[in-house]
């Protein structure tokens, strides 16, 4: 046998291109689904027990998309080239799901907040700071990367939050920033931030109505993956 277990030498039945063609994309699984992206295995492993493995050891494809390349070249039949094209699918997919979300929502709870954001914020490996610019009815103006931090933090300062409200002459808004470690609980910055944020929405009038921390639900004591300091309280 060659040594690459190609699609086409699967039996026909264990086939996902020929499930794909007469069934539709719908009807694959995880793996059949990332099988049809490696295309081909390893010597000793046919391409459904490669995408198997990768998906038992991310424990979804949803996972994937905090991956970089040398996590997908740690299995057999997965070169410097192939990962990077998984690399490359996996954010494709972010930004196409952020783009769908890119129409101009009412974000008036904590729970739509994180869904509108969640999007943006899977998977990465900094911490990135937003400013969501409402109008009076609370929809969406225009959504603001504030700042990049690195890997453990996100500074801001309320200047800079409040410059591109009032640029965009909002009425109020929104900040939002993620933890990379999946827990959403604030740090002693984070809650000493969002006062600052408060007390400068207060002399500039433009209201601060949340700031949503986005983890997973995963990591999140609460098992719900955001943190609102308006529900929690303090704003």
């Amino acid at each position: 046998m060659n040594e690459n277990a190609k699609l086409m030498e699967l039996a026909e039945s264990e086939r996902p291109q020929e499930r794909l063609q007469r069934l539709g994309a719908s009807a694959l699984s995880e793996t059949e689904l990332l099988a049809m992206l490696l295309r081909s295995g390893s010597k000793g492993h046919n391409v459904l027990n490669v995408a198997s493995n990768i998906i038992n050891d991310a424990g979804s494809l949803s996972n994937l998309v905090s991956w970089d390349d040398s996590e997908f070249r740690r299995f057999k039949g997965i070169g410097k080239v192939k990962a990077l094209q998984l690399v490359t699918v996996v954010e494709i997919c972010r930004r196409v799901l952020a783009a769908s979300n890119e129409a101009n929502p009412i974000l008036d709870t904590p729970k739509r907040i994180f869904e509108f954001m969640r999007s943006r914020a899977i998977g990465l490996e900094i911490e990135k700071f937003w400013t969501l610019c409402l109008d009076r009815k609370n929809r969406l103006i225009r959504s603001c990367e504030v700042t990049s931090g690195t890997a453990s933090q996100s500074l801001v300062h309320p200047r800079e939050v409040f410059r591109e409200a009032i640029r965009h002459g909002s009425s109020a808004i929104i900040c939002v920033h993620n933890h990379p470690s999946g827990d959403p609980s604030p740090s002693a910055a984070d809650i000493k931030v969002t006062r600052q944020l408060r007390e400068a929405s207060q002399t500039i009038g433009i209201d601060l109505l949340d700031h949503i921390i986005i983890g997973s639900p995963q990591k999140d004591p609460n098992r719900i993956g955001y943190y609102s300091f308006q529900k929690c309280g303090i704003l």
